[in-house]
């Protein structure tokens, strides 16, 4: 496979590349602060896992036939645009996202399940601020790494509480899956707080957070991917996953999709 790969091809949202033999990055570069499209979801990000995984399955094949598991190794980081250090997602673009009730049960429900069992390790390089549907997508990976704010103020929120807007249901799954601690739940949740990386690390939702730009997140987060990618060569880290979040994942099938789309500009009508 020739790397880099761009999703979608004309006017590219997400791009892949394969900087060493375990390591697969995803950047995203909607824009300047990457706001979530269904475009950016349905036609770059989910293709790029797509193309992450194959390729990774034809190396674990490949030193299976050999009886090598070694070459199994392999991990995914996803990263805000490389240019910037001042976002890594500002969240769901809310004037693209249809508003017929299919969004998230047939777009991004899909890929926060995705995420949550992909078969091997995913880490988040949040270089930036990393807002609402960022956030979640964050959450949704099994590790995340991001910029002490030091350079460049950077937070993380799930700040839809503040301007009247309900969880899908495959939120509140994914928060209880990844955030043991009722009380960092209900800040979140329920508060909307701003973390700084620095309390967002004692709070146990970071795993690291690093001194520097985006250069230098991304450099921990390959650093990670390379020690915890051993763990993919067995070919179970994705089924095992697949166990421990059986929750989440029954949350995130509890979202209904609207069974008639035509009903779209009545609800957008109403909601005007």
């Amino acid at each position: 496979m020739s790397y880099p790969l761009s999703f979608p091809t004309q006017s590219p949202l997400a791009t892949v590349t394969h900087p060493k033999d375990t390591v697969w990055v995803i950047e995203l570069h909607n824009a300047q602060d990457n706001r979530l499209t269904p475009t950016l979801v349905d036609h770059a990000l989910k293709p790029a896992l797509d193309a992450v995984e194959r390729h990774w399955r034809e190396q674990w094949r490949a030193v299976e036939n050999l009886k090598d598991k070694s070459g199994g190794n392999g991990a995914v980081i996803i990263v805000g645009r490389r240019d910037q250090d001042k976002f890594f997602s500002n969240g769901l673009d809310l004037s693209l996202v249809p508003f017929n009730g299919n969004f998230f049960p047939l777009t991004f429900n899909p890929l926060l399940e995705r995420l949550i069992k992909f078969p091997i390790p995913t880490i988040c390089a949040i270089n930036g601020h990393c807002f609402a549907g960022g956030f979640m997508l964050s959450l949704a990976c099994d590790y995340r790494v991001m910029t002490d704010g030091s350079k460049r103020n950077a937070w993380l929120c799930m700040n839809e509480v503040d301007f009247g807007a309900v969880w899908p249901h495959s939120f509140g799954g994914v928060l209880n899956a990844k955030i043991s601690n009722a009380q960092v739940r209900r800040k979140i949740a329920l508060e909307g707080h701003r973390f700084s990386p620095q309390e967002a690390l004692a709070s146990g939702i970071l795993d690291h957070i690093v001194n520097g730009n985006t250069a230098a997140v991304l450099a921990k987060a390959e650093e990670l991917a390379v020690t915890v990618g051993v763990k993919a060569q067995g070919g179970v880290w994705g089924l095992i996953k697949n166990d421990i979040y059986w929750d989440a994942l029954e949350g995130i099938k509890r979202d209904p999709r609207m069974s008639n789309p035509q009903i779209e500009d009545a609800v957008r009508k109403a909601k005007l």
